[in-house]
Parts: C-alpha cells; sequence; structure tokens
C-alpha cells in the first residue's frame, strides 16, 4: 500500500462572491487542479465534493453530481456532509479509495457559497450543525457555543483576552501577502480588544468570517503518476477521523476535543510519525479559542499550556511549529464545505515551495491539517509529506 500523491491542487480565492454558486466555485477551483497536476477531467474516476449548507443557501441537494459536471467530469460522484469537517472527510474518503485500489485518480475538495445569506440567515444554517433537540431550541450559534469552552478553558487553565488575541493577530499577518485570503491586512492585539463583543469573551476578530469559496485537490496512485509521466512533490501519508458527543453538556469536558485526538492518533499511527516529526500545521481556528483547543488534541501541548503559544511566538512563522500560515480560517476565510480542501491545498503548497510563505519553512517535510466538525463532534486529520 502506497501513499496517494497530491498530483494538483487548486483554490478559488475565498470572500465574498454572493452571485457565484456552490457549483461554480468548485468547478473553478478544479480547473487549477488540474493546470497544476497537467492532467484533464477525463482522467477523473470518482468524485467527493465536501458540501454543508447548499440546501440552506442554495436550495440545492444532491450536489454531488452536479459539483462533478461543472468539474466536467462524468465519474461517480458524492457530495460529502460533516459540518465544517466536510471536505476533509472527502479528502480521506479519496485517500481510502486510491489506497484500496478503487481507483487511480480521484478529485476531491468542496465548495461553498454563504455571503448570499443574511447574517441571521448564516448564523441559523450554521447552528444546525448542533443537536436540534437539545442546543438550537435553547438558542445555542456557533459563536455561543465556543465562548463557553473559553470561559470554562480560562476557568481550569486560566488565559486570557489577550491570549486569544494573540492567534487573531497571528493569522491576519500570515495571511497578509496570501492572495487567496479574504483578508489581506494586520490587525493589532487593540484591534480585537477594542472591537465590537460577540460574544463573550469573543470580539469580531475571534471569529472567522462568512466566506465564499471553493477547493480540489487531485489524488492520484504511484502507479498512476509513473503512467502519466507525472512527479508529485506530496503524498498524504496517514489520515484518520475522530467523532465525540455531539452536544457539549453530554460531553465529559468542554476543554478537551476527543475527536480531534481520536483522528490525531490515528493519523499518526497510519503515518508512522508523532506530533515531533510535524514541521508545519493548518488547523481549524473558526474560533481563537479552536486553534489553542486544536494544538492540545493533536499532541504538540499538554492540557493548558497551548494558550499563550502565540503570545510567546511558538505558533509564528519563525516560530518552533509555524501554525496556519495561510491566515486559517479566522483571516483566509472559512467557506465551510471547502475549508478542509483549502487546508490540503496550502499545506501542498507549503511543502512544495510555491506558497508566498513557503521560504519561512523551506526545510518542512511533514505537515499536518485539521479539520473539524461543529463544536468539535467530528473531526479529520491528514499527514502529508514530501515524498520527491
Amino acid at each position: 500500500m502506497t501513499a496517494p500523491r497530491v498530483a494538483g491542487v487548486g483554490m478559488t480565492a475565498f470572500g465574498k462572491s454572493p452571485e457565484r454558486t456552490g457549483r461554480e466555485l468548485f468547478a473553478e477551483a478544479a480547473r487549477k487542479a488540474y493546470d497544476d497536476a497537467g492532467l484533464g477531467p477525463d482522467a477523473v474516476e470518482e468524485v467527493f465534493y465536501g458540501n454543508f449548507m447548499g440546501q440552506h443557501a442554495e436550495q440545492q441537494g444532491h450536489s454531488g453530481p452536479l459539483a462533478a459536471d461543472s468539474a466536467g467530469v462524468t465519474a461517480p460522484a458524492t457530495r460529502i456532509e460533516s459540518a465544517c469537517a466536510s471536505s476533509g472527510a472527502a479528502v480521506r474518503l479519496g485517500v481510502e479509495r486510491v489506497r484500496n485500489g478503487a481507483a487511480d485518480c480521484v478529485l476531491v475538495g468542496g465548495g461553498e457559497r454563504m455571503t448570499n445569506l443574511s447574517t441571521p440567515e448564516g448564523t441559523a444554517g450554521l447552528a444546525s450543525a448542533a443537536d436540534a433537540l437539545w442546543e438550537i431550541k435553547a438558542g445555542v450559534t456557533f459563536p455561543g457555543a465556543y465562548s463557553l469552552m473559553a470561559n470554562r478553558y480560562f476557568h481550569e487553565h486560566g488565559g486570557d483576552r489577550e491570549d486569544l488575541a494573540a492567534i487573531a493577530v497571528k493569522n491576519h499577518r500570515h495571511a497578509a501577502e496570501n492572495p487567496l485570503a479574504q483578508f489581506q491586512r494586520e490587525i493589532t492585539v487593540e484591534d480585537v480588544l477594542s472591537a465590537p463583543t460577540v460574544c463573550s469573551p469573543f470580539g469580531l476578530y475571534d471569529c472567522s468570517p462568512m466566506s465564499d469559496g471553493g477547493s480540489a485537490a487531485l489524488l492520484v496512485s504511484e502507479e498512476f503518476a509513473d503512467e502519466h509521466g507525472l512527479d508529485p512533490e506530496v503524498a498524504i501519508a496517514g489520515t484518520g477521523q475522530g467523532g465525540d458527543r455531539m452536544a457539549l453538556h453530554d460531553r465529559v469536558s468542554m476543554t478537551r476535543t476527543p475527536a480531534a485526538e481520536r483522528a490525531a492518533e490515528a493519523a499518526y499511527e497510519d503515518a508512522g510519525v508523532g506530533p515531533q516529526d510535524i514541521d508545519v500545521a493548518e488547523v481549524h481556528d473558526c474560533f481563537t479559542i479552536a486553534e489553542v483547543l486544536a494544538l492540545e488534541a493533536l499532541g504538540f501541548y499538554e492540557a493548558g499550556e497551548a494558550i499563550s503559544a502565540a503570545t510567546d511566538g511558538e505558533t509564528d512563522m519563525d516560530g518552533d511549529l509555524p501554525v496556519n500560515l495561510s491566515g486559517g480560517l479566522k483571516a483566509k476565510g472559512h467557506p465551510v464545505g471547502a475549508t478542509g480542501g483549502a487546508q490540503i491545498s496550502e499545506l501542498t503548497k507549503l511543502l512544495r515551495g510555491d506558497h508566498v510563505n513557503s521560504d519561512a519553512v523551506a526545510d518542512a517535510e511533514v505537515g499536518l491539517t485539521h479539520n473539524a466538525g461543529g463544536t468539535v463532534a467530528s473531526c479529520v486529520v491528514n499527514v502529508l509529506e514530501v515524498v520527491a
């Protein structure tokens, strides 16, 4: 069994494109992936398309075949829905298809259109990733749910708003030169602390934005690459998926994310590496506290220690463990169904050396993506390695 090669990647610019449908955004990303790989859509044997809000934002279900058709593919296609981890799960399914010999070339990724909705409409759509019986009926939104997790973290481990602000400042700085990022500007700690409150302790800059965007990657077998004269430099060496109870009140702890711990453990074992081997990571920072919880779940920090990682510069582009060099969800943007695929696209470029921030990780050989659904009731972790 060999690790699937990432033959090509593509992304749209993330931001506001309310006039464009999810399928149009995915088609643009797919065309870029074809160009990057030097392949055409006729090579694709199966499509896995991540999408979460299509039925809410576009009144469109059964979007797998539509996405494939827009990408010029007539092969079998399936929409994958796992809330904000939808395209991370799509990537994982593609990896498994290539590994088990069911296909030699698969197109994975996702698309999402969100900014055609008003803020209340979008908030309601996103809230459907929570427990409808116990959380949505009680009025819980995702800023509200993550604020509960942040306040509990402060109670158990310490930390404050300035620690969270350092994460937002870092990720905006990383996005400043990224042409695909929604927010290409730097901010200060004071900007974060003085921003309007969304849900205490979060201000506006602690929250990822509503975004439109598409992402795509072509995964191929080693044999397919050899037969077509391809020389992909990056492979997906390990993948893992974890789950947890849906509602926060059903969990043993609000400051741990066992779904991410389980996904990471599986991905590390699959790749034959550990957290100490990871050179660069793209993690799911939908809210600033989410980056803290991710770093601890992935084994980079013990419980209660990651809150100061950004403040101390450890996760900056010149730190010991650069995190979210793309800008993360916080500054690159978060079109939810496309986010996991976008992490693969950005990390592949970082490892190949053709990302705007590649110089910061010029010697990196192993990277990791962490893509979470809801309040991390689902999570997918993928480990990427340089192989050429």
